[in-house]
């Protein structure tokens, strides 16, 4: 990883911030309204907690006891697992759901009531991706990840030339990843290389959390059902799979296409470790928007298929990005600076299977 104390970016394009800035905040000023939440994001909220915990409630309590509707309960948990890691713990976490910072902490923490860690994904996701977006190394997002290639700078491996094939099976394991091995690796690395440090946080802390937040959700999603209901151990572990799996595939897919995408850059520091564009400029050039037509689509995911307004101002709650898209892009184009974005979602999905296959093939 490259020394994150000396890499920099250029001080180029300093006119599209500050001009950027300004109407991004003139806009909230002329219309009298909040960056964090409103009315919409707090039923969202509570919406998104109903849909995993009241199936849960059903099971648990014997409501049902047939194959089929267990089955259809456990996906409908699945999609509030989904949806609660994208339209509420990440704003949050992002310090954009309120100005209050211990209501952000509280409701952040809301990752760790479904089994991951919030420590780690603020120094992964808001540390890591949202400072160095695709720079190889840094951005733990696209740096190497075992059997996948999701950046030209990484190595490439034989195996690497069928991934756009066995990739769409492996990002189903990415939340069952995050809560069963990745969050102890993580803030092992985060301790050792300083990370948690820099960012003030105490790591005895973080550990006593870590450990107890595992053992409660061990404690609701196994220990209880095996309690309190008729079904056997193995029955409770296929249901929690499955459930993460398609949790995992649901937020895999949201989250790749924003910047593996084909037509997106991969950018690295100079012999002086800068970055050659503003931290702004950088953030146009290596994220892509998708699918913002389709308003029920925003709305389940969190507006992350807004994108560029997300990193841009990943401290205004998304439920805003789809007003202040609008100023964005035409600064942006104002400016001579791109603002990539994919029609429909599905197309977006299309450009990053044909990225993967790009990755794949061995460097010349």
């Amino acid at each position: 990883m490259t020394n994150q104390k000396t890499i920099q970016f250029a001080s180029t394009s300093r006119d599209f911030s500050v001009t950027l800035n300004k109407r991004v905040n003139d806009y909230f000023k002329v219309e009298g309204i909040t960056r964090h939440a409103n009315s919409e994001m707090v039923i969202k909220t509570i919406f998104m907690f109903a849909l995993y915990f009241v199936p849960y409630g059903i099971i648990v309590g014997g409501g049902v006891t047939g194959t089929a509707w267990l089955i259809l309960l456990v996906v409908i948990m699945s999609l509030g697992l989904a949806g609660i890691g994208l339209s509420v713990m990440h704003d949050a976490n992002h310090g954009a759901y309120s100005k209050k910072k211990w209501l952000n902490t509280l409701i952040g923490y809301s990752m760790n009531l479904i089994g991951a860690n919030a420590f780690n994904w603020k120094m992964q996701h808001n540390v890591l991706h949202h400072s160095y977006t695709n720079v190889h190394e840094e951005d733990e997002d696209v740096s190497p990840r075992g059997v996948l290639r999701l950046t030209p700078h990484s190595n490439w491996k034989k195996i690497h030339q069928y991934q756009f094939i066995y990739a769409w099976f492996l990002y189903g394991l990415m939340t069952l990843v995050w809560l069963s091995i990745k969050d102890f690796t993580r803030i092992v690395k985060y301790d050792r290389n300083g990370l948690a440090k820099k960012n003030n946080m105490h790591i005895g802390r973080e550990w006593v959390i870590l450990i107890g937040s595992k053992l409660l959700y061990i404690g609701y999603i196994f220990v209880i059902p095996v309690v309190f209901t008729s079904l056997v151990w193995w029955q409770i572990v296929l249901g929690i799979v499955i459930m993460h799996y398609i949790a995992g595939f649901i937020l895999a897919i949201i989250f790749q296409p924003a910047h593996v995408i084909e037509g997106t850059e991969f950018p690295l520091p100079d012999e002086t470790n800068t970055l050659e564009n503003n931290w702004a400029v950088h953030q146009l050039l290596t994220t892509t928007n998708f699918g913002n037509k389709s308003r029920w689509f925003s709305w389940y995911v969190g507006g992350l298929n807004y994108q560029i307004e997300h990193h841009l101002f990943p401290n205004i709650c998304h439920v805003h990005y789809r007003k202040i898209a609008g100023i964005v892009k035409e600064t942006a184009l104002e400016f001579g600076l791109p603002y990539k974005s994919a029609r429909t979602f599905v197309g977006a999905l299309y450009g990053h299977a044909k990225l993967l296959k790009q990755l794949g093939v061995k460097p010349v």
